[in-house]
């Protein structure tokens, strides 16, 4: 079984037991692990950042109403 096989997996498992899962492709932290499990009405905040004026595209408001149904704190900052 690949690692790719083995993520998709795991990510399955835990969407079953509830949690909002994200696969971390790049982030500013080296050796950050591969998944973040978000359980429900969690305390974690997502923050869009934009420039002032800039919009927010028809994807990143869909994942924002889908971090927020789930409970999540969810912010579009601009300064």
């Amino acid at each position: 079984m690949t690692e790719q096989q083995i993520q998709h997996k795991r990510i399955k498992e835990l969407e079953e037991e509830g949690y909002y899962v994200i696969k971390l492709i790049q982030t500013n932290k080296n050796g950050i692990p591969d998944l973040i499990a978000l359980p429900k009405n969690c305390d974690a905040l997502f923050s869009e950042v934009k420039r002032p004026l800039q919009k927010v595209s028809a994807l990143q408001k869909y994942r924002i109403k889908e971090l927020k149904d789930h409970g999540i704190k969810t912010e579009v900052y601009s300064g």
